[in-house]
């Protein structure tokens, strides 16, 4: 295969935790060489070089807990249309979740799926499966079938497992399998109908709420079962500031345990909701701005280790409804990192950091090689101008649906290329 050398280009480095400016070679799909600047050899040169004019490259977004409605409301989102939204974005592993319908559950729709992801999207694909048999939390699956078939992680999504006998049934054959289990803490009781979190902002507007001690009740019940059955957990998102000491608590017990947060959670708060606009509504739903600040430190110490897009389809039908009536969730394979640009020129983390959260620490927690600049790592990478600034509007999104709470909004971060085993599967028209 052809070497191609990409020149004067900031290299952002997660794991070393640097910016330097250099050059690196792709070739056979891995990285070949990096360069800092005073040992670039190919300053001046031609041929199958690129001059990438001081823009920056870093590993390709690993994102855990897409959504794509294959099979049941490919009308919402299909793996073509996801693959290239994917692309557009900079994501170049796709980690889906297993809500749809019917639901993940069974090593025959995994294989149906994992077909249409590698016939029809350009970027990889990895599926998580359901850890109950339709997601109904009364019988868990066949976790040994779908780990052979080819799933990376089990998952009911937004439906918490009441029956705690039933969870720790399934946590105890994951670990004895070395499963990852993800769960999304939030106590179903005190959630049940609420579409906001509680205070004054929400009873203002009439909106039946949750307290965020929802969210801490559920990830301390969680906890104790990982400690009671030593199974891999990773939270699928942390969004107040009363569920982070539990989490802290259980790392430094030495549990096996991760935690995400979604971008809307870092880059958005209760108060965007004012004009009920259902683009907004989010689950769980979105937090007063001390959360906010609170998990965005979190995300910054390492406390939370991944942040995610949580990308969910939404059609025009499920949104236009009252704001207690209408779908939950927000599409943003494509706006993820011009939205964690917003942390980064905010002067609040990093960029090393956010591709820690973003690319390393979720390719490690699934055991992939992805995520690295280094020698030998997948040439899985995206280009990108973290200044350039644009207006975004919904309707050129690549997504079937197009329920972004960013339409509208001035945003900065531009996707230049992103690279799948060194093919650019994106480029940029300039």
């Amino acid at each position: 295969m052809t070497t191609l050398t990409l020149t004067d280009v900031h290299i952002v480095d997660p794991e070393a935790g640097t910016v330097t400016f250099g050059a690196l070679t792709i070739s056979q799909g891995i990285i070949q060489q990096v360069y800092d600047n005073k040992t670039n050899p190919f300053r001046g040169e031609t041929g199958n070089i690129i001059d990438c004019k001081a823009r920056y490259i870093a590993p390709g977004l690993v994102d855990i807990g897409v959504k794509v409605c294959e099979p049941g409301e490919r009308h919402k989102e299909s793996y073509r249309s996801a693959g290239l939204a994917a692309a557009a974005g900079g994501v170049t592993t796709m980690v889906t979740r297993p809500d749809t319908t019917p639901a993940i559950d069974n090593p025959e729709t995994l294989e149906f799926v994992t077909r249409r992801a590698n016939e029809a999207a350009p970027v990889n694909v990895l599926a998580m499966a359901a850890l109950t048999k339709g997601r109904a939390g009364r019988e868990m699956t066949e976790i040994g079938f779908l780990i052979d078939a080819g799933a990376v992680a089990f998952t009911d999504c937004d439906r918490v497992v009441t029956d705690t006998k039933v969870l720790s049934r399934a946590l105890t054959y994951a670990r004895a399998l070395g499963a990852l289990v993800i769960a999304h803490p939030q106590d179903p009781g005190l959630s049940q109908g609420a579409v906001a979190t509680s205070g004054k902002f929400a009873s203002l507007r009439g909106l039946p709420a949750v307290s965020a001690m929802a969210e801490r009740m559920a990830l301390d019940r969680d906890i104790a079962l990982v400690e009671m059955t030593g199974a891999r957990y990773h939270a699928d998102q942390i969004t107040c500031a009363r569920a982070l000491p539990a989490l802290e608590r259980a790392k430094n017990n030495g549990l096996d345990v991760t935690a995400g947060t979604s971008i809307h959670h870092l880059t958005l708060n209760a108060l965007d909701v004012a004009d009920y606009r259902t683009f907004f509504k989010l689950k769980p739903p979105l937090r007063d701005e001390s959360d906010r600040i609170a998990v965005v430190e979190a995300v910054k110490s390492g406390l939370i280790d991944i942040i995610s897009s949580m990308h969910t389809p939404q059609d025009e039908e499920s949104k236009r409804l009252p704001f207690e009536e209408a779908a939950s969730g927000a599409v943003a394979l494509e706006t993820l990192l011009p939205a964690a640009m917003r942390l980064y020129h905010a002067d609040l983390i990093d960029l090393p950091t956010l591709w820690r959260a973003m690319s390393l620490n979720p390719a490690r927690r699934l055991g992939l090689d992805c995520g690295r600049m280094t020698v030998g790592a997948p040439a899985d990478l995206v280009l990108f101008d973290p200044d350039a600034p644009f207006l975004m509007d919904r309707a050129t999104l690549r997504s079937k649906s197009r329920n972004t709470p960013f339409d509208g909004a001035r945003m900065q971060g531009r996707v230049l290329t992103t690279y799948v085993a060194g093919r650019p599967v994106y480029e940029r028209a300039s």
